[in-house]
């Protein structure tokens, strides 16, 4: 995989206008094509079927890297590790667990940002916690939410209520709360100068379309569930996998109107099959779960 060639690659000598006009001229690929790409790639590593898969998904790459364009690092870059999570997605990417790419590159597309903010900030180090990594990206959501907007440290109510809802100490929203209104680069500096329209650097952080702490702590907890569903899904029968991924968890979900044509049954018979092969599913998940230690015993 490292050895992809031909990529575009983002710069500002290059301007991302261009660059996005460049990857749009990759085409998007049919499910069944993604198929057996991605069968090439498992069973022959087949370099030419990943650079594919990889083309055709750069855009939903710079769309995810847009949502992170607050955070006062180069856009290129911030692209550029993105293609470095696609790229990851598609060589862990198995097109037999029934999952589009797109839908499973995104995470690993978020994740890889997300560590690029995280090395590039000093106000969290990679060895901070899951909850302190949360309270950095969720902080002054918090205060807005609350109409903590005041400068300086925080009233001790409100600094007890935001550790309450975002699970940490009230130490690490005092401390954290400082780093954040000065110190390593004050994200209370003023952006622009024309009056009115002049607004804090932090003001730029948060994109409402991206909630970048969920994320952050779903990624791994993501890539394990969808490993035990994929395990789960074999206790299924063909029909009922296609039945269910068809209707629950393809990026295009189909009707019953539709299945019930395909396999020439009515639709309540269709819709029986996906309830009994989602429970059979969640049992066999469950089972898993505990097997492998991931669900403590009642």
């Amino acid at each position: 995989m490292s050895n992809l060639k031909n990529l575009p690659a983002p710069s500002p000598e290059q301007g991302l206008n261009r660059y996005m006009q460049e990857i749009r001229k990759f085409p998007l690929l049919e499910p069944e094509e993604e198929y057996m790409l991605a069968k090439r790639w498992v069973d022959h590593e087949d370099t030419d079927a990943a650079h594919r898969m990889v083309t055709s998904h750069l855009r939903l790459a710079a769309k995810i890297a847009m949502g992170y364009r607050g955070y006062g690092l180069p856009q290129a870059e911030v692209i550029s590790e993105a293609n470095v999570g696609l790229m990851q997605a598609v060589k862990k990417f198995d097109p037999e667990k029934g999952f589009r790419l797109a839908t499973y590159a995104m995470w690993w597309i978020r994740a890889s940002i997300q560590e690029y903010v995280l090395r590039s900030w000093s106000l969290v180090k990679l060895g901070t916690t899951s909850a302190q990594k949360k309270l950095f990206f969720n902080l002054r959501k918090a205060k807005n939410r609350i109409g903590a907007l005041e400068d300086g440290d925080l009233r001790p109510e409100n600094v007890a209520r935001i550790a309450t809802d975002l699970g940490v100490t009230e130490a690490e929203v005092v401390s954290m709360n400082r780093r954040m209104s000065g110190g390593d680069a004050s994200l209370n500096a003023m952006v622009g100068s024309d009056g009115d329209s002049a607004t804090q650097w932090q003001d730029w952080l948060e994109d409402d379309s991206v909630d970048t702490a969920a994320d952050y702590e779903a990624s791994d907890e993501m890539t394990a569930r969808r490993e035990l569903m994929a395990e789960a899904m074999q206790v299924l029968n063909e029909r009922e996998q296609d039945i269910l991924v068809q209707r629950r968890l393809a990026e295009e979900t189909i009707t019953l109107e539709d299945l019930s044509g395909q396999y020439n049954v009515s639709r309540e018979r269709i819709r029986q099959i996906e309830v009994r092969a989602f429970e059979k599913l969640q049992t066999r998940m469950h089972e898993l779960a505990r097997e492998k230690g991931m669900l403590a015993d009642a």
